[in-house]
């Protein structure tokens, strides 16, 4: 497969939409594909995009998500950049995976048994793509395919807790003293960050504090009752899993109704993990300079990793600051520079230790 062809791939499965839960035409266009470059492909039962290639080493899982969020973004090339929605999140980083592994195998030095995954709703609280590949056995190792630049490895993601908080009070006279369920409603919106900065005042990195983001609020009545609903994200560190996280909704807010719609741990491997190293000595080799990085936001990885328990990070190329934004785009030399580094990973000798391998580093939050 060469460059042009890589690019192809990519474009093509980014003009194929793919909006969570209606991922059937993307997920069969890349099975196809991956059929005609050689894997072994087929659609499994969640909906997942599967392609399997080499016979012999380590089972490496490359574990990427074939949905997009909403919003159309033209598809074009202009400037050396493709234009898309997912070409950064996250079919970049899948499509990189699935021609380094092209690559690697007509190399003939292919040294791991490969399985490409491009998982269905990633971008929404099911996560039903991973949790349908976790079931199955675990792998040697495992890369999530998602944007961390073609010289960064992520080693870990904060967790999250999606929560919704509702007060319903009798309606009163607006003329009367009292305040109604929307003032209220603001106040306790407020009284959540004021908490998560006291939570936050001694901790150092973005990683390791408590962000809240409101998602949604309404305010309604029957004629009777008012009641107010704040819909809310928290973004959790390493020592501040879903259910704490509950528990400390339900302290700041003992007034208010709390029900939970989804949450993650935080999960994070060291820079010993042995993925991590093979990874950068293959980006040193590519000519760039590793850089091992924890990202605020929440992946797959979150989802396989303390149920695999393996060695496991994420890397693909991209820039995640353009995640879901309406100018997103991959640069066209950076995608094909994190081909390189992949195949280069692919074809390391050094993979044969994984097989061996033993998990070290890995932290669930609790």
């Amino acid at each position: 497969m060469n460059d042009s062809q890589a690019i192809d791939l990519l474009e093509e499965l980014v003009r194929t939409p793919s909006v969570s839960r209606n991922e059937t035409r993307a997920s069969e266009l890349l099975v196809k594909r991956m059929a005609t470059l050689g894997f072994d492909a087929e659609v499994d039962e969640a909906g997942n995009a599967v392609g399997r290639i080499g016979d012999h080493g380590p089972r490496i899982v490359l574990l990427g998500h074939i949905d997009t969020v909403p919003g159309e973004v033209p598809v074009r090339r202009e400037g050396g950049k493709l234009f898309g929605r997912g070409t950064v999140d996250a079919k970049g980083p899948l499509a990189a995976f699935v021609s380094g592994a092209v690559r690697a195998y007509a190399s003939d030095n292919l040294a791991c048994r490969v399985e490409v995954v491009g998982c269905v709703e990633e971008e929404v609280s099911s996560s039903k793509g991973a949790r349908f590949r976790s079931l199955g056995p675990a792998p040697d190792a495992c890369i999530n395919c998602e944007p961390s630049g073609w010289q960064g490895v992520t080693l870990g993601y904060k967790g999250y807790l999606k929560a919704k908080l509702e007060l319903a009070i009798p309606i009163t006279h607006t003329a009367g003293r009292a305040d109604g369920v929307g003032a209220r409603t603001c106040r306790a919106f407020v009284a959540i960050e004021d908490a998560a900065s006291r939570f936050n005042a001694d901790r150092g990195r973005l990683y390791d504090k408590l962000f809240a983001h409101l998602d949604n609020v309404t305010i309604h009545d029957n004629g009777l009752e008012e009641r107010g609903v704040l819909e809310i994200r928290l973004r959790l560190p390493e020592d501040l899993g879903p259910l704490a996280a509950a528990q400390f909704l339900a302290e700041v807010l003992p007034d208010w109704t709390l029900s939970t719609e989804g949450g993650l741990a935080a999960w994070s491997s060291g820079r010993t993990d042995p993925v991590a190293r093979l990874l950068g000595r293959a980006i040193g080799r590519s000519g760039g300079r590793p850089r091992f990085l924890r990202k605020t936001g929440t992946s797959d990885l979150n989802v396989v990793g303390p149920i695999w328990n393996c060695p496991i990070v994420a890397y693909g190329p991209g820039d995640s600051s353009l995640d879901h934004t309406p100018n997103e785009h991959i640069e066209i030399e950076e995608y094909l520079a994190g081909i390189r580094v992949l195949t280069g990973f692919l074809t390391d000798p050094n993979l044969a230790s994984l097989a061996r391998a033993t998990p070290s580093e890995y932290r669930p939050a609790t």
